[in-house]
């Protein structure tokens, strides 16, 4: 990974610097913000640690100032500041996580990591398409060959989770967990009655079945273009 440092105090700078760089990074390190915004605006990276308080321009700033040019490359924000305010304040102001000082570097890497293999965020898909089924998730809307179909909240997440697994088999307990938040057998039918009722919305009116049954494992949305 490429990534810049914006830090003012020279320890920690030097402490990330050569921790990242043993790890195999490219790091570069700047220690105020204003020099830090032109290098993140004017450079590629692929994530930024920024200190929360920098001489010159402080780290929200920069922060509000990168996000509103456009730029969307990850933020580690470091900070003393710990309070849910504080937090709450670095998250809205487009930063991407949160970390407080002092903190392990091991905390640290495993962040950045976990930052970079987040898709950037307009690359989450917000329409998904079965066939010819289609469920906005924005507008929370469903159609099947352009006709709007009305469904439940609970039909709307069932409907989601298999569709986003097509093609997959789901069995009745990844439905539980993943549509219920259960994680135990309630011993009752209720994934088959919503399963039921959902299949009912979906197909009437239609020769093509989407919603199949496999016996003895569970069900399968067919996303066979056939």
């Amino acid at each position: 990974m490429k990534i810049l440092i914006i830090e003012d105090d020279p320890e920690t700078a030097g402490y990330l610097q050569t921790g990242l760089r043993e790890q195999g990074h490219s790091v570069e390190c700047v220690g105020n913000g204003r020099d830090g915004l032109l290098l993140a605006a004017g450079q590629p990276f692929d994530a930024l640690v920024v200190d929360r308080m920098l001489p010159g321009l402080d780290g929200l700033s920069v922060l509000k100032t990168l996000r509103g040019a456009g730029v969307k490359t990850p933020v580690l924000l470091l900070t003393a500041l710990g309070g849910i305010g504080d937090r709450v304040e670095g998250l809205e102001a487009g930063g991407d996580d949160y970390l407080v000082k002092p903190f392990a570097f091991a905390e640290l890497l495993a962040r950045l990591n976990a930052l970079v293999r987040r898709p950037p965020l307009n690359d989450v898909p917000t329409v998904l398409r079965v066939a010819d089924l289609e469920m906005d998730l924005l507008k929370r809307s469903v159609t099947r060959g352009g006709e709007s179909i009305d469904l439940q909240p609970r039909e709307f997440q069932l409907l989601e989770y298999l569709m986003r697994n097509a093609g997959r088999v789901t069995t009745r307990t990844m439905l539980l967990e993943h549509v219920w938040d259960f994680h135990f057998d309630p011993k009752t039918n209720i994934v088959e009655t919503h399963i039921s009722r959902l299949r009912a919305k979906v197909e009437r009116g239609r020769s093509r079945e989407l919603i199949c049954t496999v016996r003895g494992a569970g069900y399968t949305l067919n996303d066979d273009p056939a």
